[in-house]
């Protein structure tokens, strides 16, 4: 079993798909499905079912991936802490973000990052929070920019406290709410309300508040951008709630201010266990907190 062999069987899974897998491990889609052939050969099971669609991993398959980004991530790490006790860190760093995200400048950081280790390779993904966690805790992904509902993280998680971010109420533009000084969840709960999706730490958030606050909504439509949100509400397809930050450079919209909604806390969080040289200079860029909080 060779790490090429573990590094084109997470890239198959992670894309679906084995033309994209070679594609991202830069080698011929032939080449990378013989050396998946010979791994699944010596494991003597299948890690793939493959059709003339899509690729889905098998039982197996789901068995063999976490242990194979393990393996992966330790032999990154052991280039790295090599590398590092010279002068430049190399590798990889992969970054893990929420959309939209507002806490922090994350291009201002990637800028400063790439001039001071031009050496590692950064890869930035967006994702929904529950995604996320998963990944830094299955190593595919090392840093993870999300929101959380205040309280520990998940276990074998470190976080540092980056920002309490306060939501607001957007509704269109003419709407009866629009000038208000500000609006209860109660009287939001009487209108058609958009939000994120599933999964994401902001629709977490509001439901989480709405139920507090025992009212009942109905969100009629999810989008997966800001962007996307923004354009339901400017069309009167109904309200929502989103970062006061996101909110300000809406155009489209009306802002309302939402005090009995709690602020939303976004954190960085990584592995707490070995974390890679790479990682670790990508974290004293971040601003100090008085303290990580564990999970």
């Amino acid at each position: 079993m060779e790490l090429r062999q573990l590094a084109y069987a997470v890239a198959v899974a992670e894309t679906g798909s084995f033309t994209r897998a070679a594609h991202r491990c830069f080698v011929v889609q032939s080449s990378l499905s013989d050396q998946i052939a010979r791994l699944e050969k010596e494991l003597g099971v299948r890690l793939f079912e493959r059709t003339s669609r899509q690729v889905s991993v098998t039982p197996a398959g789901e068995g063999f991936l976490g242990p194979a980004r393990e393996a992966l991530a330790a032999a990154e790490r052991a280039r790295g802490e090599a590398v590092a006790g010279g002068s430049e860190i190399r590798g990889r760093l992969v970054v893990g973000t929420i959309n939209p995200l507002t806490a922090v400048d994350l291009p201002g950081l990637l800028a400063t990052y790439r001039e001071r280790h031009p050496g590692v390779r950064v890869t930035l993904r967006a994702r929904l929070v529950r995604d996320l966690l998963h990944e830094v805790r299955e190593h595919a992904c090392d840093i993870a920019f999300v929101d959380t509902a205040p309280g520990g993280l998940p276990s074998g998680l470190t976080g540092r406290h980056l920002a309490d971010d306060a939501l607001v109420a957007v509704v269109p533009r003419g709407h009866p709410l629009a000038g208000a000084p500000r609006v209860t969840l109660e009287r939001l709960a009487r209108e058609e309300m958009a939000d994120m999706p599933l999964g994401s730490g902001i629709r977490r958030h509001t439901d989480a508040a709405f139920a507090a606050a025992g009212a009942e909504r109905t969100v009629a439509y999810e989008a997966d951008t800001m962007a996307l949100l923004e354009q339901l509400v400017a069309r009167g397809l109904g309200t929502a709630l989103v970062p006061a930050a996101t909110a300000a450079r809406m155009s489209g919209v009306s802002t309302v201010p939402a005090p009995a909604v709690p602020p939303r806390t976004v954190r960085a969080v990584w592995r707490t266990a070995r974390t890679s040289p790479a990682a670790r200079a990508f974290l004293r860029l971040l601003p100090e907190q008085p303290g990580p909080d564990a999970g």
